[in-house]
């Protein structure tokens, strides 16, 4: 994070500690059991459901709102557990309306789908609030698998394999595991520690070791965990943050908007987290959303996104389009950074306009100055430290439908494989589907 004492225009303070707080509550405050089951009486039930067709992880949703409306919510979180171990912080962060909401069929007749991201989180807080864990281990097996990597992908793999009688270590180079959901994601979509509690929560399925500030390249060697271990899984995501190819942009006052959006997460009291009055974001995916809408509730007083393509190319869903203009956040599309002026520290960016034809962007010539103290790049990720020997596919780690690579024993899944979605859901499933692979190749033995 940027050093606010040298850099003007930056300051942490903004608003006082009360409004920040207030600002920062739940985004989608919890349904109470009178709402739930008003939420569930508008399902179909159908049953050839196109709301389970478009769930990355394929929960069974009228079963488990069925349950819902006849009053076992407990039954209904395992009904989510047993596809998505991590169903609590997917209920939170998934983009449901683009995904099982936009399927709806309510919301083909009536324009207002049934809320199945706020059921589901409904059924599994009422089980985790129970404190008990719904599943047990199989007789253990002698198998030893490493997971490297504690995010989504990583955390479900482990959960399932553990479920089958295997032995898991997990290794994160983070001081915590949870991966983007301890770190990456905003701080109104998970209040209150849940990615802990969750993580906390999993590892009560028993079999699994977790051991912090382990990475790839530092303290670990891929060759070595194959012999040491059955199997191996990389659920390693993406360190990397893509460079911004502008003038000055190594100017202070210019930062990626992951370690901003970490920060936040992390700190103890918001208030001291430095912010501009002027903050421009570059990119158009949900972590510049994330980041704007952030910066703006920290008391920033003009937000800008700016993006290179047209909106309907963003990203970030509508949904989260409209989030971040409700807070006051300006979106420019079609505009592309060519420079970031100032005396040191950023002072103003200046935008060119793009066209685009055929699918290639080129710049108009055509360019305007806005005022920006604070740049944050939100220009996509990028694979950080793969091991050598691994085939690459666009940059991540080629995989198969089952999460193999290339290299025999190796299996990989979530933001550094190649396929699929950059979302926690898409990660889960692939977590748990390369453990399902995995058991079955140790078993077949």
């Amino acid at each position: 994070m940027t050093n606010a004492s040298t850099t003007p225009g930056i300051a942490p303070g903004r608003l006082p500690a009360h409004e920040i707080a207030g600002n920062f509550g739940d985004l989608h405050p919890p349904l109470d059991t009178h709402e739930a089951l008003v939420a569930a009486d508008r399902c179909y039930f159908c049953f050839d459901a196109p709301c389970m067709e478009a769930c990355p992880t394929e929960i069974d949703i009228p079963l488990f709102i069925r349950q819902i409306s006849t009053g076992t919510p407990e039954a209904a979180a395992r009904t989510i557990f047993e596809q998505n171990i991590l169903g609590g912080m997917c209920a939170r962060v998934c983009p449901t309306e683009t995904l099982c909401e936009e399927a709806c069929v309510r919301m083909e007749a009536e324009g207002k789908p049934v809320e199945i991201g706020l059921l589901q989180r409904h059924a599994t807080d009422t089980l985790m609030a129970r404190n008990e864990h719904p599943f047990e281990r199989a007789a253990p097996t002698g198998k030893r698998i490493a997971v490297v990597g504690a995010g989504p992908a990583g955390l479900s793999c482990a959960h399932r394999l553990a479920m089958k009688g295997h032995d898991v270590v997990i290794y994160d180079a983070r001081p915590k595991p949870g991966g983007l959901n301890e770190y990456g994601i905003a701080a109104y979509k998970s209040t209150a520690d849940f990615a802990q509690k969750e993580v906390d929560w999993l590892l009560r399925i028993g079999g699994i070791t977790v051991e912090t500030g382990r990475a790839l390249g530092a303290g670990l060697d891929l060759a070595a965990l194959q012999d040491d271990f059955d199997a191996v899984f990389l659920g390693i995501g993406l360190a990397g943050v893509n460079a911004l190819r502008a003038e000055g942009s190594e100017r202070a006052g210019v930062e990626d908007a992951v370690d901003f959006i970490s920060a936040l997460r992390q700190a103890a009291d918001m208030g001291t987290l430095p912010v501009g009055r002027n903050v421009v974001v570059i990119g158009g995916g949900m972590t510049a959303v994330d980041a704007a809408v952030q910066s703006k509730l920290l008391g920033a007083e003009n937000v800008t996104i700016a993006y290179r393509r047209a909106a309907d190319r963003m990203g970030a869903s509508q949904f989260e389009r409209d989030l971040a203009t409700s807070k006051g956040v300006r979106i420019l599309t079609g505009v592309m950074p060519v420079a970031v002026h100032g005396n040191g520290a950023a002072t103003e960016i200046e935008l060119e306009y793009t066209v685009e034809t055929d699918g290639r962007l080129a710049g108009t010539g055509e360019s305007f100055r806005i005022p920006a103290d604070q740049v944050f790049r939100a220009i996509g990720q990028t694979l950080h430290g793969a091991p050598e020997g691994l085939e690459l596919d666009g940059g991540k780690i080629r995989v198969d439908t089952a999460g193999r690579t290339s290299v025999a024993g190796v299996w990989a899944g979530g933001d550094c494989a190649s396929g699929g979605e950059d979302l926690t859901v898409t990660a889960v499933a692939e977590g748990r589907d390369a453990a399902e692979d995995i058991h079955a190749t140790l078993m077949a033995r």
